[in-house]
Protein backbone atom coordinates (compact mmCIF):
# COMPACT_ATOMS: atom_id res chain seq x y z
CA UNK A 1 0.00 0.00 0.00
CA UNK A 2 1.23 3.68 -1.18
CA UNK A 3 0.48 6.48 1.03
CA UNK A 4 1.55 10.23 1.27
CA UNK A 5 1.48 10.01 5.09
CA UNK A 6 5.31 10.71 5.88
CA UNK A 7 5.27 10.68 9.58
CA UNK A 8 5.42 6.86 10.22
CA UNK A 9 6.22 5.51 13.69
CA UNK A 10 6.76 1.54 14.23
CA UNK A 11 5.12 0.45 17.35
CA UNK A 12 3.92 -2.32 19.27
CA UNK A 13 0.49 -2.57 20.73
CA UNK A 14 0.97 -3.05 24.47
CA UNK A 15 -2.58 -2.25 25.67
CA UNK A 16 -6.10 -2.11 24.34
CA UNK A 17 -9.00 -0.99 25.32
CA UNK A 18 -12.42 -1.98 23.40
CA UNK A 19 -15.13 0.76 23.52
CA UNK A 20 -18.79 0.76 22.27
CA UNK A 21 -17.67 3.45 19.49
CA UNK A 22 -14.13 3.48 19.79
CA UNK A 23 -10.91 1.25 20.64
CA UNK A 24 -7.79 2.79 22.81
CA UNK A 25 -4.91 1.59 21.67
CA UNK A 26 -2.00 2.03 23.92
CA UNK A 27 1.65 1.74 21.63
CA UNK A 28 4.98 1.44 22.79
CA UNK A 29 7.36 3.41 20.24
CA UNK A 30 11.00 1.73 21.33
CA UNK A 31 10.21 2.96 24.70
CA UNK A 32 7.67 5.98 24.62
CA UNK A 33 4.45 5.64 25.00
CA UNK A 34 1.65 6.99 22.36
CA UNK A 35 -2.47 6.20 22.64
CA UNK A 36 -4.52 6.39 20.07
CA UNK A 37 -8.17 5.95 19.27
CA UNK A 38 -9.68 4.38 16.54
CA UNK A 39 -13.26 3.15 15.93
CA UNK A 40 -13.98 -0.51 16.87
CA UNK A 41 -15.08 -1.58 13.57
CA UNK A 42 -11.61 -0.26 12.25
CA UNK A 43 -9.88 -2.60 15.46
CA UNK A 44 -12.09 -5.22 14.53
CA UNK A 45 -11.47 -5.65 10.53
CA UNK A 46 -7.99 -4.94 11.48
CA UNK A 47 -7.98 -8.37 13.80
CA UNK A 48 -5.64 -6.11 16.70
CA UNK A 49 -4.56 -8.03 19.56
CA UNK A 50 -2.07 -6.70 22.12
CA UNK A 51 1.54 -6.91 21.38
CA UNK A 52 1.09 -6.69 17.77
CA UNK A 53 3.64 -4.57 15.49
CA UNK A 54 2.22 -1.57 13.71
CA UNK A 55 2.96 1.83 12.64
CA UNK A 56 0.93 4.65 13.69
CA UNK A 57 0.76 7.51 11.00
CA UNK A 58 0.09 10.75 11.82
CA UNK A 59 -1.24 13.43 10.94
CA UNK A 60 1.22 16.78 10.87
CA UNK A 61 -1.73 19.21 11.87
CA UNK A 62 -2.94 17.31 14.82
CA UNK A 63 0.59 17.18 16.61
CA UNK A 64 0.85 19.70 19.16
CA UNK A 65 4.40 20.52 20.61
CA UNK A 66 6.02 21.32 23.69
CA UNK A 67 8.92 22.94 24.87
Amino acid sequence: MQLSARNQLKAKITHIKNGPVSTELTLDLNGQTMVSTITTESANTLGLKTGDNVTALVKASSVMIMK
